[in-house]
């Protein structure tokens, strides 16, 4: 604990840097006045740009590291988080509104993994991030948000309605806009999603979680009654099939499918059917009021 400070204790940030030293920038400010690293959590502000500061179902805090450009390292203020207790320091944690803090005592690390979010203020590249878990050493007095996803050692796989407006982007970069083949490439899904429920299908999407993984996956369509997983795509070049075929082997590994395909707005060129076929993956396109079928046995269909 802090000297002469209490859980639950608000006071201006700056106050907190001339009693206890520390960086006044940024999340996390080892002391060179002090044996303390202190460490700012603003969870609502975080969340508009794709950090998730919070509880996990183990009663851990999941913090998530400082660098706003490119993939996070564990060093510099990182560095002090991972080697806290070697160093002789404590951890002191606050939460952040604007320039008041409220002091939520001393934790320690547990341990820390690697996720995934958007740089700041550009929510169209991803870059890795570390998070750290730390454990609290008495009572937390304020309320802080739990975690969307908590890691854990076993994946999770759940169907959601097609309907539902998750992807994968949407978690780690809330405020983006959709891009135009986004639209394109829903358009595809919701025609294929209704011509297999004319035929009888159940048809939904995976919520595929990996093992310690705190970023869920969707595939854009299972087709529940054949065991096909299907992954869309709004143009036939070379970049977007490689893409999809990624995806689905990414996917396939926690899916029970016993079948992929990849969907595409138009029949691709022979070099990349047979690149699809190669890998076993069947290919799907509209021809008019049809939907044709290939097949890497050659069993070609609508």
């Amino acid at each position: 604990m802090l000297a002469g400070l209490s859980a639950g204790d608000k006071l201006q940030r700056r106050d907190v840097h001339a009693r206890f030293g520390g960086r006044q920038q940024g999340g996390i400010g080892p002391s060179s006045k002090a044996p303390v690293v202190l460490f700012f959590t603003d969870p609502v502000s975080g969340q508009q740009h794709g950090y998730y500061d919070g509880w996990d179902t183990e009663g851990l805090f999941n913090y998530v590291g400082e660098g706003q450009r490119g993939d996070q390292q564990l060093t510099q203020g990182n560095k002090t988080i991972l080697n806290h207790r070697a160093d002789g320091r404590t951890l002191e944690g606050f939460r952040a509104q604007g320039s008041t803090v409220t002091y939520l005592g001393e934790f320690e690390l547990v341990d820390y993994y690697f996720t995934d979010a958007h740089e700041t203020g550009d929510p169209d590249t991803l870059r890795q991030v570390v998070v750290f878990r730390l454990r609290p050493l008495d009572t937390v007095p304020v309320e802080l948000p739990n975690l969307p996803i908590s890691p854990e050692s076993k994946p999770r796989v759940d169907m959601v309605p097609v309907e539902a407006l998750h992807t994968e982007r949407a978690h780690v970069s809330p405020d983006r806009d959709d891009y135009e083949f986004e639209r394109r490439e829903a358009s595809l899904v919701h025609r294929y999603h209704q011509y297999l429920q004319r035929q009888g299908h159940t048809v939904g999407r995976l919520r595929l979680v990996p093992p310690n993984e705190s970023r869920p996956l969707y595939s854009d369509l299972w087709d529940e009654t054949t065991g096909e997983l299907i992954e869309a795509k709004a143009t036939v070049v070379r970049d977007s099939i490689r893409m999809a075929v990624g995806q689905l082997l990414d996917y396939g590994r926690f899916a029970d499918a016993r079948s992929l395909a990849v969907l595409l707005p138009s029949r691709p060129r022979p070099d990349l059917v047979t690149y699809l076929h190669h890998t076993g993956i069947n290919v799907v396109f509209p021809r008019g009021d049809e939907w044709i079928r290939l097949t890497p046995n050659g069993d070609n269909a609508a």
